[in-house]
């Protein structure tokens, strides 16, 4: 019998965008800047008798196309924030009594630590701008 020439077909749908997503995750470190993070924003409400202003917030940013979650959790706040700072979540929005009064954020960025106060209004339009530019930080 003659020696037969032997061809291969590979097909891989999804396996450069697998290494591409790999690559990123890789050179970002998980620290993802806002337009590519899963999880943009947390609010972190002080006490109980937040989680409805920090629900509210959530709603009104989830409805604004932020990824946004709050963390509702019995633990102190200094916990959670740790926990959304290791779990590289861009921004923290603190909310407590004065900012429920004032119907304010008190933000914190993954990067540049306590951003202070502002309004859910200035900080939908800052995280528009960050996405919109697609920067690099925070």
């Amino acid at each position: 019998s003659k020696p037969h020439n032997v061809v291969m077909i590979h097909r891989a749908l999804l396996g450069s965008l697998g290494r591409f997503v790999g690559i990123l995750t890789e050179h970002y470190a998980g620290a993802f800047p806002v337009w590519l993070a899963p999880l943009q924003a947390v609010v972190l409400p002080i006490s109980d008798k937040h989680h409805d202003y920090a629900e509210e917030v959530r709603a009104r940013l989830d409805a604004a196309g932020i990824r946004c979650k709050s963390d509702l959790r019995n633990e102190k706040i200094g916990y959670r924030i740790r926990a959304a700072q290791v779990g590289k979540v861009p921004f923290m929005l603190i909310v407590g009594d004065k900012e429920q009064e004032s119907r304010n954020l008190s933000v914190r960025s993954r990067t540049e630590g306590d951003q202070g106060a502002c309004s859910v209004e200035a900080f939908i339009g800052r995280v528009g701008d960050l996405v919109a530019t697609k920067a690099v930080l925070p």
